[in-house]
């Protein structure tokens, strides 16, 4: 029997709202004070884990981190058309491409080396390779979920925001002292940070036009985390089905992506619909960040070990030299 509107209502809005009132937090310290919203909504969840306990609370934060990230994700495909990835030209197209695929190739394989294993090198190069937060927890939510799942998601979400929070201070003085000019720089920054906040932060501090193509060029990195993610889901359903557990079938939030990037494409859903639709994307997210953060404690995530940390590293600086290393040759 099918539970009623009150009993869903009493089931899962206090723990909601408990993650909906510290992702309002983050929002106001991150227009305060400059700070990522991704971080400062995962640390502030982390400070109030005692709440994970309280049953009342539970089952509203696992709907918020698992039923919200779905939404927000499958949402994004309102934020991008395809007549804004055509006019990148062929170029840079490939370019993205190739650093996207060799970024998570050589996260597996640097996570092999340092014997952290391929799934914690997949999970990681995505997030790199892709957008940072959101990629880190789109991925998490199609590899095998075992008791290393959620510290390994949380430890890659606080990874990716700290180091392209660093990367959008230093990029743009990298960029400087190789003498790349302003459509260099846009590529630069585009192709390489992780998040968009941090992209676009970094593009506008050089000028409107860097600005202006490095967003383009980040936003043609997000249209990869369908088919990337999609990938990483079939090897894993394959080796789970060879091991004899059952498959689980393609995620529906990834074919909501599709969808909606179809639909706006085409132009026939009205923009004054389109966009306050398409802003609730981050937000969704950023719920199901603090969601996460209330659900996972501080102690796990820092038994995790230096392994990781120079894993994640090695793959934001491997990623950046390629870019970098293409710039100077097409120059």
């Amino acid at each position: 029997m099918s539970a009623s509107i009150p009993e869903i209502w009493q089931r899962y809005f206090p723990g909601v709202a408990v993650a909906a009132a510290v992702a309002l937090v983050a929002t106001f310290l991150s227009q305060r004070y400059g700070a990522p919203a991704m971080l400062l909504g995962l640390l502030l969840g982390m400070a109030f884990h005692f709440l994970n306990d309280a049953p009342r609370v539970g089952p509203g934060l696992e709907f918020a981190a698992v039923q919200c990230l779905r939404l927000g994700v499958a949402l994004l495909g309102l934020r991008l058309t395809f007549s804004e990835v055509a006019a990148l030209g062929w170029e840079p197209v490939l370019l993205v491409a190739a650093a996207v695929i060799a970024t998570l190739f050589m996260g597996v394989l640097f996570a092999r080396l340092l014997g952290c294993g391929s799934q914690l090198g997949t999970l990681t190069g995505g997030a790199v390779a892709i957008c940072g937060a959101s990629a880190a927890m789109a991925i998490s939510s199609v590899l095998p979920q075992g008791p290393d799942s959620k510290r390994q998601t949380l430890f890659t979400v606080i990874g990716v925001t700290s180091l392209s929070t660093v990367a959008m201070v230093l990029y743009p003085v990298i960029g400087d002292v190789l003498q790349f000019d302003e459509q260099a720089m846009g590529i630069f920054v585009g192709a390489t940070i992780h998040d968009v906040a941090q992209v676009v932060g970094a593009g506008y501090s050089v000028s409107p036009t860097t600005g202006d193509l490095g967003t383009f060029i980040k936003l043609l990195r997000v249209a990869m985390l369908v088919p990337v993610v999609l990938v990483i889901g079939f090897i894993y359903r394959r080796a789970r089905h060879n091991g004899s557990e059952a498959a689980p079938g393609i995620p529906l939030f990834l074919v909501g992506f599709v969808v909606l990037f179809a639909l706006n494409s085409t132009g026939v859903l009205p923009q004054p619909v389109v966009q306050p639709v398409a802003e609730l994307a981050p937000q969704l997210l950023l719920l199901a960040i603090a969601a996460l953060g209330i659900r996972t404690s501080m102690r796990e995530v820092m038994t995790i070990g230096v392994k990781p940390v120079v894993l994640i590293v090695a793959e934001t600086l491997f990623i950046a030299g390629l870019v970098a290393g293409y710039l100077l040759l097409r120059h």
